[in-house]
C-alpha cells in the first residue's frame, strides 16, 4: 500500500480554509486533518468555529475533539496525531489534507520537532528534581545557567517551560541539554507535504471576521466559556485563545458585552494579520491561491502533484 499524498491549507483565520477543504476532499479522494489549537478540544464548540456534526460526518476529520479542555495541546501531541492519522489514510488509500490556522504547528512538524518538545521526563531523579522545583524560578533559571551556561543566555529567565524541560532532561539523562540536543537533532517530517496559502482581499477578510465574530455571540460564546469557567476554572489552556479570553474578561466584570464583541473581533483582526505574515515568510515553497477560489482550478493544480508513494 501506497502512503497518501499530503496537501495543507494555510491561511488567516476566517480565510474560508474550512469551508474550501470540505469541497476539495472529494475531488482529492482526502480526509481532513484539522491542525487547529481550539478544534482540538472537546466542549469547544463555538469559539473554535468547529464543523458542525453534518460536516463531520461527511468528511472523515482527524484531531477534532481529542482533549478535554483541561489538557495541554502542543507539537508533539499533533505530530503524534499525524503520524496515526498518516497510517490511516494508507490502509484506506486515501490522501491527506491539513486545515487550520495554526501555522506554527506545521512548520515544526515539517522541519522536525526540537527534543525539547518531545522529551518525556518519565525516569527523573524525583527527589532531586522535586526539591529544585519547589525553589522560586529565578533559582531554577540559576541553576540551569551552572549547569549550561550556553542554553541558559537562548532563553529567558522567565520561560517556564523551557527551563523545567532543561531541568528534566538533565535530571533524566545527567547531560546538559546543550549536549543532549546535539545528540538528538531535530527529525523532519518523512512524507512532503504540500502548500497551498489562500490569499484573501483585507476588507472581505474583515467582513468575515466582524460575521463570525457576531454569529459567535449569537450563538452562545458567553456560555459556553460561563460552562467552561464552571467546570475547569480559568487556567485552562483554551481560556488563553482570542474568543474565549475575552469572554473570560466579561465574565469578571471587566467589559461588557458590547465590548467584548468588539475586542474578539478586534484581536481576530490582529491575529490574522500575524499570520499573513508568518504563512508569507515562514514557508519557502508554497502555492498562493487568490480570492474568490477556484476550487475546480485548485484540485486540478493538486491532482498533479500527486506522486505514488512507497
Amino acid at each position: 500500500m501506497n502512503y497518501p499524498n499530503i496537501f495543507a491549507i494555510v491561511g488567516a483565520t476566517c480565510s474560508g480554509k474550512s469551508a474550501l477543504s470540505l469541497e476539495l476532499a472529494p475531488l482529492l479522494n482526502a480526509y481532513i486533518f484539522s491542525l487547529d489549537s481550539l478544534c482540538i478540544y472537546r466542549e469547544v464548540d463555538i469559539a473554535s468555529a468547529k464543523p458542525s456534526n453534518d460536516e463531520l460526518a461527511k468528511i472523515k476529520h482527524f484531531a477534532i475533539n481529542i482533549l478535554s479542555p483541561n489538557e495541554h495541546v502542543s507539537a508533539s501531541l499533533f505530530l503524534s496525531l499525524l503520524h496515526e492519522s498518516v497510517q490511516y489514510c494508507k490502509k484506506e488509500q486515501k490522501n491527506l489534507l491539513i486545515v487550520g490556522g495554526s501555522s506554527f504547528y506545521l512548520k515544526a512538524i515539517m522541519q522536525g520537532l526540537s527534543p525539547l518538545d518531545t522529551f518525556q521526563g518519565d525516569n527523573i531523579r524525583q527527589t532531586d528534581f522535586m526539591m529544585l522545583k519547589e525553589q522560586p524560578l529565578s533559582e531554577q533559571y540559576k541553576f540551569l545557567a551552572n549547569i549550561d551556561s550556553v542554553y541558559a543566555e537562548k532563553i529567558s529567565s522567565n520561560d517556564t517551560y523551557r527551563i523545567t524541560k532543561a531541568l528534566e532532561i538533565f535530571f533524566q539523562t545527567n547531560m546538559s541539554p546543550t549536549q543532549f540536543f546535539i545528540q538528538n537533532p531535530p527529525v523532519p517530517f518523512f512524507l512532503p507535504i504540500n502548500i497551498y496559502s489562500l490569499i484573501v482581499p483585507k476588507v472581505i477578510l474583515h467582513k468575515n471576521i466582524e460575521i463570525r465574530t457576531h454569529n459567535m455571540m449569537k450563538s452562545g460564546i458567553i456560555k459556553e466559556a460561563t460552562r467552561l469557567l464552571e467546570t475547569y476554572g480559568s487556567e485552562i489552556q483554551p481560556f488563553k485563545s482570542i474568543g474565549l479570553k475575552e469572554c473570560l474578561m466579561f465574565l469578571r466584570g471587566e467589559i461588557g458585552e458590547c465590548e467584548l464583541e468588539h475586542l474578539i473581533a478586534l484581536h481576530t483582526r490582529q491575529l490574522a494579520k500575524r499570520q499573513t505574515t508568518f504563512n508569507r515568510t515562514q514557508f519557502s515553497s508554497m502555492t498562493q491561491i487568490c480570492h474568490p477560489f477556484n476550487i475546480q482550478a485548485i484540485a486540478h493544480d493538486m491532482l498533479t502533484k500527486i506522486k505514488t508513494i512507497d
